[in-house]
Order: structure tokens, then sequence, then C-alpha cells
């Protein structure tokens, strides 16, 4: 089982890209004040940030493609977006990186080719920024968003043969709570509603948001991102943006164990027995 230890998916770490961002754009600050100045010390200093920038974005990046690898939800507009945000954030990376090389000396006289490739990087770090705080606000990549009485964040991989039910939990499920199961590979959520448990899809049908990322009360789930809910024991559409409906999957108890089938649909939630 894994834990949603942070939610979420920058392709650089939203806990670390002050530090590149910082550096890169102080480099170009500094080295384009030397030139204008003729104030060597003040591009020797852009110099040594551009360095700081470009190894402090590759740390930061290392725990930001985790995140996006793992986290954000797939097919869903938030992956377009975080795809986009990783490629502006490398690219400017890369652009600062090939300034440095074209550098040479820090003591040399930053050239007009050098400061055209910073101001590229710094105007794709802008993009890069904005489109991380609209995956951060919009998309809520990288916001606990628990509710209340939602328990700890729950998560499991397991395989299984075609047609062959999966133990997906062992009643660690309160009312009202969810966990989110990868079984080969498909997302499913596993819930418990005050009739019983129930399993549907993980991606909500309006814009791919994950469901066991949002809120389930009185046995309706809300997706977080637009809220849109869905009925967790039949799957059909309470309240839009969404139009289609989810869909769900038997699910056995037996005894203190509860399996989910991930071949059929079911318009019900089982019965808990214990």
């Amino acid at each position: 089982m894994r834990s949603r230890a942070s939610l979420k998916g920058h392709p650089m770490h939203p806990a670390l890209i002050p530090f590149p961002f910082a550096f890169l754009t102080g480099a170009l600050l500094f080295d384009l004040a030397g030139r204008l100045f003729a104030r060597p010390a003040w591009w020797e200093t852009g110099a040594h940030l551009s360095a700081a920038g470009v190894v402090t974005a590759l740390v930061a990046a290392v725990p930001g493609f985790i995140d996006y690898r793992y986290t954000v939800p797939p097919r869903s507009t938030g992956k377009r977006r975080a795809t986009k945000h990783l490629a502006a954030n490398l690219s400017a990376v890369a652009l600062f990186a090939a300034g440095w090389l074209v550098r040479g000396d820090a003591s040399s006289e930053p050239s007009w080719l050098l400061l055209l490739l910073e101001a590229a990087g710094a105007g794709l770090l802008a993009i890069g920024g904005w489109m991380g705080g609209t995956l951060a606000y919009r998309n809520q990549i990288g916001v606990d968003h628990r509710y209340a009485e939602a328990g700890k964040w729950r998560e499991a991989r397991v395989d299984a043969g075609k047609g062959e039910a999966v133990a997906a939990a062992s009643g660690e499920l309160g009312i009202d709570q969810m966990k989110l199961v990868h079984v080969n590979g498909k997302r499913i959520v596993l819930a418990r509603t005050g009739e019983g448990y129930v399993a549907f899809d993980d991606r909500c049908p309006h814009r791919g948001g994950s469901l066991a990322g949002g809120t389930m009360i009185c046995g309706t789930v809300q997706c977080p991102w637009h809220g849109s809910q869905f009925d967790a024991g039949s799957g059909q559409v309470r309240a839009g943006p969404a139009k289609a409906a989810i869909s769900t999957y038997d699910v056995e108890v037996r005894g203190g164990e509860i399996r989910v089938r991930t071949t059929s649909a079911s318009r019900a939630g089982a019965k808990t027995t214990d």
C-alpha cells in the first residue's frame, strides 16, 4: 500500500521550486544588469546563480516526476496540463544549461546569445509556474482536501486473473470512507456506505478527476475538481456537470475480507455481514 504523502504532481516539486525559480531568474537579472552597467561582479554572481538554479531544478524534478507519474489522475485534463507544465519547466532548465555552456568562464562578459537563452528560459519558467498554479488550485494537485471522517488515505495495488474477485480490503474502511485499488493497472474505488460496500471507477467522466480524492457522503461521491456527483451504488449521475454515469463493480463480503470483481458491473453495493 502506498500512502498519499504529498498529493501530487508538479514536475518540479512544489516544496522545492522556489529555489530554482529564484536562482534562474536572478541569473538573468544579474547577467543583464552586469552587461548594461559593465559590472563584472554582477555577471559573475549571475554565473553562480545559473549553476545553482540548474542543479536545484534537477533535484526538484525528481520527486515532482514521481508525483506526476503516480498521483495526477491518468486520462484527465489535469494530466495533460501537468505534461505541458513538465515540458515547459524542463525546457527552461535546458535553456539555462545551454546558456551556461555558452558562457564559458564565469568572469567572461555574458554575450547577447547567453542573455537571449536565459530570457527564453525565464519566459518558459513563468508559463510553467502559471500552469503549476492552475494544477494546484483548479485540479487540487498538491492540496490535501480530505474531508471530516474521511480517514487516512488508503491505496493498494493487486493483481488478478480474468474474472477473478480480488481482495481489496479487510474491514479498515468506516462509513463514507474510500480506498483506491489498482487492479492490473485499472483504478477502482472501494467505498463503504451506510448500506454496505460499493466499488466504482476512479475516473470522473467529465474531466477525468480522481473520485477517490473526492468526498463521499450518504452514498454519493463527489468529484473534487468540478463537483459532479454520482450514486456510489448505481453509478448514476446525481448532479453535473458530468453527463455520463460511472461504471460500478460487484463487491463480495466474506467475513472480514472485502473482494471486488472487476469484470461485471453491479447496480447495488454488497451488504456487510460483520
